[in-house]
């Protein structure tokens, strides 16, 4: 893989995990602001604190694990010896 070529994997990384990251923070929002207001109560704790505190959580590792399989790649950053041009 030529070195543009990683830099333009690793852009890309950095953009769906900036967009991962702000699907997180507004399903937070929704899950937790969301719901309160709602009378619904689940083990004698408000929805709105499970949906907040719990259903976000899950959903920030369900999306950590689609990064870590689906989008972000091993790239070596490392130039090999024979690139450089070196007798090694």
């Amino acid at each position: 893989m030529k070195r543009s070529e990683k830099f333009r994997q690793a852009n890309r990384e950095a953009k769906i995990t900036c967009f991962a990251t702000l699907a997180v923070i507004i399903f937070w929002i929704l899950a937790g602001f969301g719901l309160s207001g709602s009378d619904m109560v689940i083990l004698d704790t408000p929805v709105w604190v499970l949906g907040g505190c719990i259903a976000s959580w899950l959903f920030a590792v369900l999306v950590s694990w689609w990064l870590a399989n689906y989008v972000i790649q091993d790239v070596d950053m490392e130039e090999s010896t024979a690139a450089k041009g070196g007798n090694e």
